[in-house]
């Protein structure tokens, strides 16, 4: 029809040829400009997954509602990588993909490291602003104080994770995170690239995946939460497992591992062998 501009999404090969050109600013930004890009992310995904909290506390509370309280803060969640896909940010589970850039050679390997320790330094200082803004607001009193009790469980059951199996939800987590900033990149219309985001990351949540910089929010917030003995009381919590070494070696090392597995080998580079070395 006259007048009706038609946006064709990117094929496959051109997305990969969109993400290993990306890599190359994000390689050569400054280490100011990322970390402040960095933290803006940080506190987006927190932001998606308070209020992804604040809709599903009183269901996810509730073993026998608990499917239905994750697909509710599968609904909400994904709008903090919307905001960063959107807004402009600098994403660190995002940035796995950076390794397509490595492997066409138009980044070094020094520029990949710096980025991501940059951006996930920066990301974690993001995600701890917000929690501590949250626990000092006093939202998490709402319900009765549930809100507090179910931020302690999740931390709790975080930090509880066995090594290998937070490995592994690490890795399905950031395929999904990753497909869904591959598919945000193929699309040309906002509204796709909402939609492409938005299923991704609802699944990512529903499945009960596990997300580094997500983690830097909900870890930290339960552990604040924890300080408030009403909170623990209510759902009695064994809160002798929220430590920061917990934090940083139970959960943050596997999923972080995790992540850069599932995002940059099973998206990234397995993309990039198919449609640069498979005839």
């Amino acid at each position: 029809m006259e007048g009706i501009i038609t946006m064709k999404a990117l094929t496959s090969s051109e997305i990969l040829e969109k993400v290993s050109d990306s890599s190359i600013p994000k390689a050569n930004s400054s280490v100011l400009k990322l970390f402040l890009l960095a933290v803006l992310a940080g506190a987006y995904i927190a932001f998606g997954g308070e209020a992804s909290a604040m809709a599903s506390f009183n269901l996810t509370a509730n073993p026998e509602t608990l499917g239905l309280g994750k697909l509710v803060a599968g609904t909400v969640f994904p709008v903090g990588l919307m905001l960063v896909v959107l807004g402009g940010a600098e994403l660190f589970t995002g940035n796995n993909l950076m390794l397509v850039g490595v492997l066409d050679k138009k980044i070094k390997f020094s520029g990949l490291v710096k980025n991501w320790v940059v951006v996930y330094i920066g990301n974690f200082a993001g995600a701890l602003l917000i929690a501590a803004m949250i626990n000092y607001s006093g939202l998490l009193e709402s319900g009765g104080g549930l809100l507090g009790a179910v931020t302690v469980k999740t931390a709790v059951s975080k930090v509880g994770l066995d090594f290998g199996k937070a490995f592994v939800l690490g890795i399905l987590c950031n395929w999904m995170v990753c497909m869904a900033v591959w598919v945000a990149t193929g699309a040309q219309a906002t509204v796709s690239k909402i939609f492409g985001i938005f299923f991704c990351i609802c699944l990512f949540v529903l499945s009960g995946f596990e997300h580094c910089i997500a983690n830097m929010y909900f870890i930290p917030a339960g552990m604040m939460a924890a300080g408030n003995d009403a909170f623990v009381q209510l759902l009695d919590l064994d809160i002798s497992g929220l430590t920061v070494g917990n934090l940083l070696i139970k959960n943050l090392l596997p999923v972080t591992l995790g992540n850069i597995v599932g995002g940059g080998l099973f998206v990234g580079v397995m993309y990039w062998g198919i449609h640069r070395k498979c005839k």
